[in-house]
């Protein structure tokens, strides 16, 4: 019987260790997708306690607390810290087949070099010694970031940030390239007319434009984008429920955004003509510059009304949709092809169902311009488990090119989860030594140890080329 959790973890095979710890461990981790905050790497903040940095904004430890029977309070509410941390280690034993179990204790032994299971039992144990390492100097954001051997950061910014904390990371000599992404969904969400002008208000103050027309709106966002490609952007990102193409013409768009600025509640129709449209006008501002663009779909965001009037968004009350969404974004990509103006792109479904499809979809818009111009991204969200990458990674070795796949990212809020690619990296190489054991493909260490490195660093390097 193996032990839980030792050196060979997910390591199944004589092959998989050798490609796991002589290749892919010593990567360095391109993380050009997540939600970190980048005010606390600019001042380089010190966590008080463990609770701070693993279950404040987790909304995948709150869905496992809730249905865990654990009180909204022990959440997101007034508990204090060794309260909630109490409540999570009763919870994680629950946790046993699910990735959160794994994740926790991938982190403990990383970051603090903690090899107890987390229980009732050793919480109080766990907590201080944990409390402890992080009121020291190493600990910091940027230490935690530095324990992880990162080499590149991407966070996620809407068009009217300021972006002073990336400038002042970057003017710190900070050694990690702390670049942002442009997230410009909200210039698209005219289903609501009053926070969509709000949000215009605030696009005008940014971008220091009046905005009356729609070409207004379209220069004040190129200004934004240019301000981001000065500011080290090179890559977009988007969330959808699914992609859209639908027909229109410029009168129409225009006739839109002048009854969306007037406050008139818009149709279905108009809301899909009006995101179609800017999907569209933002793929030609990403083209122009020369930037990447990625598309998260699939999200079936704010299901609980009811907590979310109380909580807000991203609270963990979101599941997988099931829009269909290949005709759509097959005309999408296109349209943009047709124009000779199809960037970089990377797609993400979060709809299991839809793996083939995806990697299809990549290989319908490949040019021979660059290695996998067109990404069949990694496993997203509710997909970045085991099951989820390694079905993810069987669909792209079938029907694209894993050797030319650009990876894992961490798409969360903590500090502590670069352990996600140590995750992916375990489990890709367990893939590939199973192939060789079961004489699919050579035992050629040079050739796999140098594909892991490539999926694990390499390929994101040079595909991005930041």
């Amino acid at each position: 019987m193996k032990k839980f959790m030792d050196e060979n973890f997910l390591l199944k095979t004589e092959t998989a260790q050798k490609l796991y710890h002589n290749h892919a461990s010593k990567m360095p981790i391109f993380d050009y997708h997540c939600h970190l905050n980048t005010k606390d790497i600019a001042e380089d903040r010190r966590f008080k306690t463990i609770t701070e940095v693993w279950l404040y904004g987790d909304h995948y430890k709150w869905r496992a607390m809730r249905t865990n029977g654990v009180d909204e309070r022990f959440c997101t509410g007034d508990a204090s810290d060794w309260e909630k941390f109490e409540k999570w280690a009763e919870t994680v034993p629950q946790t046993l087949r699910n990735p959160l179990y794994h994740w926790t204790h991938l982190e403990l032994k990383k970051f603090f070099g903690i090899d107890k299971l987390l229980s009732p039992a050793t919480a109080r144990e766990i907590y201080d010694e944990c409390n402890a390492k992080l009121n020291t100097p190493e600990y910091s954001c940027q230490g935690l970031i530095r324990m992880a051997n990162v080499h590149t950061i991407c966070t996620t910014d809407d068009p009217v940030d300021t972006l002073e904390y990336h400038r002042q990371i970057k003017a710190s000599g900070f050694e990690v390239a702390v670049l942002p992404a442009w997230r410009p969904d909200k210039a698209t969400m005219v289903e609501n007319p009053a926070s969509f002008n709000d949000y215009l208000a605030q696009l005008e103050s940014a971008s220091g434009m009046a905005i009356k027309t729609f070409d207004d709106l379209i220069a004040a966002l190129d200004n934004r984008h240019q301000f981001f490609h000065e500011n080290g952007c090179r890559l977009s990102d988007h969330g959808l429920d699914t992609a859209y193409a639908a027909d229109y013409t410029q009168e129409e768009i225009k006739e839109i955004f002048a009854s969306v600025r007037e406050g008139k509640k818009l149709d279905r129709t108009e809301v899909v003509k009006f995101q179609s449209c800017m999907l569209f006008e933002f793929g030609l501002l990403d083209h122009k510059r020369g930037w990447t663009q990625q598309f998260h779909i699939g999200a079936l965001r704010n299901n609980n009304t009811r907590l979310f009037k109380k909580l807000g968004p991203d609270t963990g009350f979101d599941s997988i949709g099931d829009l269909p969404v290949a005709a759509p974004l097959s005309k999408l990509l296109d349209r943009l092809d047709m124009e000779n103006k199809l960037s970089k792109t990377i797609l993400y479904n979060l709809n299991p169902r839809d793996n083939e499809l995806y990697a299809t979809m990549a290989g319908n818009f490949q040019d021979g311009s660059v290695p996998g111009k067109i990404q069949y991204g990694s496993g997203w969200w509710f997909l970045d488990q085991k099951d989820g990458m390694e079905k993810q990674m069987n669909a792209l070795s079938n029907l694209g090119l894993l050797s030319r796949f650009i990876g894992m990212l961490t798409d969360s809020r903590s500090f502590l989860s670069y352990t996600r690619h140590e995750y992916f990296r375990r489990t890709l190489c367990n893939l590939l030594g199973n192939d060789v054991e079961n004489g699919e493909i050579p035992n050629d260490m040079e050739l796999l140890g140098s594909m892991v490195e490539n999926i694990s660093f390499n390929n994101a390097r040079n595909y991005f080329n930041f």
